[in-house]
């Protein structure tokens, strides 16, 4: 045999062959790869290997062959043997020296990490419900049918799509039902889905809000389209600029991403009349619905016209984006062309995660966990909102006071905007910049956009926000 596949807690692959071939004695051959496994990563430090005699045996060689080469390893350093303990993967770094021509892993290489992480998008992680979480997924794996652990349907489990029917119709105003329900791996995922339906239906643009996720834009022009921008100002998206060229538009209404305005009454009902009189379709993305912090939040503008307004929400900031766990609330339309096109995506969403979103929904924790999120978030904004009127008052606040994010406008006079995010990356400082969140690059002729930070105030846990504020006044002072 010239390979080995042993049953130890974990594989390990050895291949002989070609040192054997190049004239490698045995033992020396047997050296060079574990050396070699060691080195590239495939066995990490700590790594329990096999007894001499089962390595022997899977290798067809001498066991006295593995004492060898595990003696002379453990010399160098590369492997560690103590007696009743077996032998395993020195935890002490050993020097690494790529053989020439080898690719060094990209893994291995250190990565540059910012001291403040102020970047926005992104929910304080620290607040995720573990406790809640595990009882609730207890709860759910105990009571669920076996059936639930096999494949399902595209649109989700029915456990989700009815407790998220009834959640949405009273915290959002959503008109819903289960059949019209699909859960996916994010809006992102939602929205290529929803892209590519609609390109099948002879779409070829879809027009966008001016700034916003780049990602987004990225997904629709994955799937075909071409991206139309529409300009913003304190009523949100100028939807009156709409036109017969989009098959769609994509809209944040609740708070715009990321300059913080509303969508106004008025253009919330002109978009609606757009999409009926055009036979097209408003995707509304409530990412961050749910925390509007100086008043009751806005409902949700697919109420107007079920029919004409498809609804994307998440979990991603009320709990955390690894869940992947996201919903569309479909036109009667859209839902066998995008359920098609879930099957071929992944099939369907893991069943876990979602009966125990299911549970945290009927239970009643999910409410009170989206309660404890806003109460929290709202302090974080308040004490950014205080600490840059105290130390930077000429920097503005713009958007309403809702959301995981602020905007942070700044005087004509600042620093370029570029040359801002250069010196915050030095002082170790993650945040990103308005510019970056434009759907299109400036034209020759278009007015440059206002220099601004998108700070993302709820990213960084509770010990390290007071700091994280401090380096941020200390960057616009010194702007």
């Amino acid at each position: 045999m010239t390979s080995s596949w042993t049953s130890f807690g974990g594989d390990l692959h050895l291949d002989l062959t070609e040192r054997r071939a190049a004239g490698t004695g045995l033992r020396a051959a047997l050296e060079d790869a574990l050396r070699e496994a060691v080195q590239d990563g495939r066995l990490a430090p700590g790594t329990r290997l096999p007894s001499s005699r089962a390595l022997g045996e899977d290798l067809g060689i001498a066991r006295n062959t593995v004492v060898e080469a595990y003696g002379q390893l453990t010399a160098e350093g590369w492997l560690d043997s103590r007696q009743g303990s077996g032998t395993t993967v020195a935890r002490r770094a050993v020097p690494e020296t790529p053989a020439p021509g080898r690719r060094t892993d990209a893994r291995a290489l250190p990565r540059r990490t910012a001291r403040h992480d102020l970047t926005s998008g992104r929910p304080d992680l620290s607040l995720f419900p573990r406790t809640a979480w595990l009882a609730a997924a207890r709860r759910a794996l105990a009571t669920a049918p076996h059936e639930a652990l096999g494949y399902g349907s595209p649109l989700g489990r029915i456990e989700l799509r009815e407790a998220l029917t009834h959640y949405l119709a009273r915290v959002r105003g959503v008109r819903t039902d289960p059949d019209h329900l699909l859960i996916c791996t994010g809006v992102t995922q939602g929205l290529g889905l929803l892209c590519a339906a609609l390109r099948e239906r002879g779409t070829r643009a879809l027009a966008v809000e001016e700034y916003g996720l780049p990602p987004q834009h990225a997904v629709a022009r994955a799937a075909g389209l071409t991206t139309v921008a529409l300009p913003l100002d304190e009523e949100g998206a100028r939807v009156d600029r709409l036109d017969a060229r989009p098959g769609a538009v994509l809209l944040t209404p609740a708070h715009q991403y990321p300059t913080g305005a509303p969508l106004s009454a008025e253009r919330r009902a002109e978009a609606v009349r757009w999409a009926r009189e055009q036979d097209r379709y408003v995707i509304e993305d409530d990412y961050d619905g749910e925390f509007r912090y100086d008043r009751q939040p806005l409902g949700a503008m697919q109420a107007l016209d079920p029919e004409r307004v498809v609804y994307a929400g998440t979990a991603a900031k009320s709990l955390a984006p690894g869940l992947r766990l996201a919903w569309l609330a479909l036109p009667d339309a859209l839902v066998e062309p995008v359920a098609r096109l879930k099957v071929l995506a992944d099939t369907m969403s893991p069943v876990l995660d979602q009966l125990t979103l299911a549970e945290l929904i009927t239970s009643g924790t999910y409410d009170r966990h989206v309660r404890r999120c806003r109460l929290h978030y709202r302090r974080r904004r308040d004490q950014l909102v205080a600490a840059l009127a105290e130390h930077a008052p000429r920097v503005r606040v713009t958007g309403i006071a809702a959301g995981l994010h602020a905007v942070l406008q700044l005087p004509p006079d600042a620093t370029p905007e570029a040359e801002l995010l250069t010196r915050a990356q030095a002082a170790g400082i993650s945040l990103s910049g308005l510019a970056s969140h434009r759907a299109a690059p400036a034209g020759a002729t278009d007015a440059p956009p206002p220099p601004a930070l998108v700070i993302g105030y709820a990213t960084p846990p509770d010990h390290a926000f007071p700091a994280a504020v401090r380096a941020l006044c200390e960057l616009l002072r010194g702007a």
